[in-house]
């Protein structure tokens, strides 16, 4: 590990995030062996003494406890706990066994005991009664019984609930958006103009952009609809790297790795610098001589980041993935392949996030944008465009079926704009969206953020459903105004 970065990367957040994983892992553990053993069984009392050690740990630091479930995220005093795959089955696990109760939130204070342990988690292990609302009544009941007093319980908190941002996390996105945005710009243009530039402010809004994602990942993917036709070189290299650190966060990369794969999507084009502005910024298709240039950018990319300043030593992965990130799986992209090898895995992640940004964006050449959900099944479908299927797959499920920014006409006439994708892989096709305008078309002062996946009880259908989606421009709906 790279002493610089490593000590870059710690703070309370991940110390939090650290002890959160730990807690659910001990919870697991406890659990599983109230389950297989009596309670005097050694195994079942060094389980509890280790919940025990880890809580007190974090109350006597931060005075209070609370762990919350939100659909597919956990939170630990307000920290979300970034799952990899070493702790996701006891997620899974533990989860399970809390919505049995009908329980979202576990509140424990300071007084809080190892006899209160072992009657709230004998009683977790147990049969529950009825489901939701009925079955968290009925756990509450038998918890007073107990009389467990120091640890408390809620309902799991809405999808509506956890999605909602607000103003702080969003003007935090925005902060670090726009200083990503000004310092790729700040780069970019040294390099075009043959100055010196160090990679120590790089570093910084990389890390920024990591925490943000790890912090709050729904804000940050909004602030990719922030998209500016003028500076579209700059936005696209941040909003890769917001694409490119989410899906590598869903995928349980380490923080580290997170921050390799950050450098090395914000750095992606950065060989762009090099490609004459004629070129780079031609109004339709380029002939056979401007196109030779545009596909050096891989090339002149790889040279540029070898002679990176402020690195303890060159970031060859930025390197690969600067050079790679257009070869295809395939190998019929560009530059041209003449001896066998293998596409880094980061650079197949960044292929897939630069192509999905570069397709919904107004650029020189490009007037109309693409739908985002059309973009995401050609990704999907079309085989020949060369991008890795398990990939996209992992790209889809973070995004949805209809991405943050889509722009939706509902069954009931309404007017809806996508704003988080469902955490359900069995319902992606019905997002949470914010209504822009009622069945009339009348424009909505505040608009509504709905969960599309909610049912009518009466009929057991949804109450609202997208038909289909539709240019933004048409209706004149600036999407980011509803996201970011």
């Amino acid at each position: 590990m790279r002493t610089e970065e490593a000590a870059l990367i710690k703070d309370t957040s991940a110390l939090l995030s650290s002890e959160g994983r730990k807690l659910l892992s001990a919870l697991y553990a406890c659990m599983r062996a109230f389950r297989l053993y009596p309670l005097e069984n050694q195994v079942v009392q060094r389980a509890l003494a280790e919940v025990e050690a880890i809580a007190r740990a974090s109350l006597n630091r931060e005075g209070r406890l609370e762990l919350r479930l939100a659909g597919d995220f956990v939170f630990f005093n307000d920290v979300r706990i970034r799952l990899d795959l070493g702790n996701y089955a006891a997620f899974v696990f533990v989860r399970k066994v809390l919505e049995a109760h009908g329980v979202g939130l576990i509140e424990v204070g300071p007084q809080v005991d190892i006899r209160e342990w072992t009657s709230f988690l004998s009683l977790l292990v147990g049969e529950s009664d009825g489901t939701g609302e009925a079955a968290l009544a009925s756990f509450a009941e038998r918890m007073g019984s107990a009389v467990i007093e120091h640890i408390k319980i809620g309902p799991p908190a809405s999808l509506v609930e956890s999605i909602n941002l607000t103003e702080e996390a969003k003007e935090a996105a925005r902060r670090t958006y726009a200083r990503s945005v000004s310092v790729v710009k700040d780069v970019m243009t040294s390099v075009r103009l043959g100055k010196a530039w160090s990679g120590r402010r790089v570093k910084r809004v990389v890390l920024g952009i990591v925490d943000q994602v790890l912090h709050d990942e729904a804000a940050m993917l909004g602030m990719t609809t922030l998209r500016d036709y003028d500076e579209y070189t700059f936005t696209h290299s941040v909003n890769v790297c917001i694409l490119s650190v989410a899906l590598g966060q869903k995928l349980g990369f380490s923080k580290l790795q997170l921050f390799d794969l950050g450098l090395g999507a914000l750095f992606h084009d950065i060989g762009k610098s090099r490609v004459p502005l004629s070129v780079l910024n031609k109004e339709g298709r380029l002939d056979k001589e401007e196109w030779r240039i545009m596909s050096q950018h891989p090339d002149f990319g790889l040279i540029l980041l070898f002679d990176l300043h402020g690195f303890e030593e060159p970031p060859y992965r930025a390197m690969l993935t600067a050079y790679e990130h257009h070869m295809r799986i395939d190998f019929t992209g560009y530059p041209k392949v003449i001896r066998e090898r293998w596409l880094g895995f980061f650079s197949r992640i960044i292929s897939v996030a630069d192509a999905f940004d570069a397709a919904t964006s107004k650029r020189s050449y490009q007037y109309i944008p693409f739908p985002p959900d059309e973009v995401l099944r050609e990704m999907r479908d079309n085989p020949t465009r060369g991008f890795d299927p398990i990939v996209v797959k992992a790209f889809v499920n973070m995004m949805g079926i209809y991405p943050v920014g889509t722009l939706c006409i509902l069954d009931t006439g309404e007017l809806a704009v996508v704003v988080a994708p469902s955490p359900n892989p069995e319902e992606l096709h019905r997002p949470l969206v914010r209504i822009v305008s009622d069945g009339d078309g009348r424009r909505l002062p505040e608009p509504p953020l709905v969960d599309l996946s909610k049912i009518d009880m009466g009929s057991g259908r949804p109450l609202r459903t997208i038909v289909k989606t539709t240019d933004a421009e048409k209706y004149n709906v600036t999407v980011s105004d509803y996201v970011a």
